[in-house]
């Protein structure tokens, strides 16, 4: 007789062992959330705000709850494909497939490189290094780049790093790279520990902001603002993000969860 294995249950009996372990890699979305900066006289998003409504008191004895306000693009978020005018005939976060909304996470491990020239962008050298010693990075996956960033979030001057120049000093993804990953790897997305994709001298690259144009326009997706990244292996854990389901969003705050296998040893 052919006993037939139900994936999704031993998936389940793993989780609630522990033997999957659940990673939270979204930041706590506060009033206090860096939001990006943009120069005059570009529009630029509104940050988290909480307008209490009732804490067990005379507007509501029997219940807290509370209204807020948000930019589509604040904390840990997700940008669709129409967010980018390359995109904009494309994916809104209303449209995309659901199953674009879970794959594999590959991580690369540019926090050295950052630490030297916070300027630092993901190479096709770095990507095809990378692919040697994991092997080759797989159709519908996420590619996350673990700059250390993260660690930044609670010092907004850090975390900007903002230059004599005017400019943000951040890490970020080459134009080429980013192509490669769209074109070749046919990836989901890329997903990033600071507050957008791109580099924050990406402005003046050519075309600007290149992650966001080429990814954006072959209809791939963004993740912005991770946390925990150290927590995943360099292959292997299974990545979900699920924006809200905004009528014609460019995007969503995001609470982006990885399973990941425990390591017996």
């Amino acid at each position: 007789m052919i006993v037939k294995v139900n994936i999704l249950e031993t998936l389940l009996n793993n989780i609630a062992a522990g033997t999957i372990e659940v990673v939270d890699l979204s930041q706590t979305l506060s009033e206090n959330t860096p939001v990006i900066q943009l120069p005059e006289p570009l529009a630029t998003t509104g940050g988290f705000k909480l307008k209490p409504l009732s804490e067990y008191d005379e507007k509501g004895p029997t219940s807290y709850w509370n209204d807020f306000t948000a930019g589509e693009h604040c904390g840990t978020h997700f940008d669709a494909p129409i967010h980018w005018i390359s995109g904009k005939d494309l994916d809104s976060v209303d449209t995309i497939p659901t199953r674009n909304m879970v794959g594999e996470a590959y991580v690369i491990d540019i926090r050295e490189k950052a630490k030297q020239d916070p300027d630092y962008c993901v190479t096709v050298e770095d990507l095809l290094s990378f692919e040697e010693q994991y092997g080759r990075i797989k159709k519908h996956s996420w590619v996350l780049i673990h700059s250390g960033w993260a660690q930044y979030v609670d010092n907004h001057e850090q975390f900007y790093n903002m230059g004599d120049d005017g400019q943000p000093h951040t890490p970020g993804i080459s134009k080429e790279a980013s192509i490669f990953l769209a074109e070749e790897r046919d990836i989901l997305g890329v997903g990033v520990e600071t507050v957008g994709t791109d580099a924050g001298i990406a402005g003046s690259f050519n075309p600007p902001f290149p992650n966001h144009h080429y990814m954006h326009g072959a209809n791939k997706y963004g993740l912005a603002q991770l946390t925990n990244l150290e927590k995943l292996p360099a292959k292997g854990a299974v990545l979900i993000a699920t924006p809200l389901k905004i009528e014609k969003g460019s995007g969503s705050p995001v609470r982006v969860i990885a399973l990941v296998e425990k390591d017996e040893n």
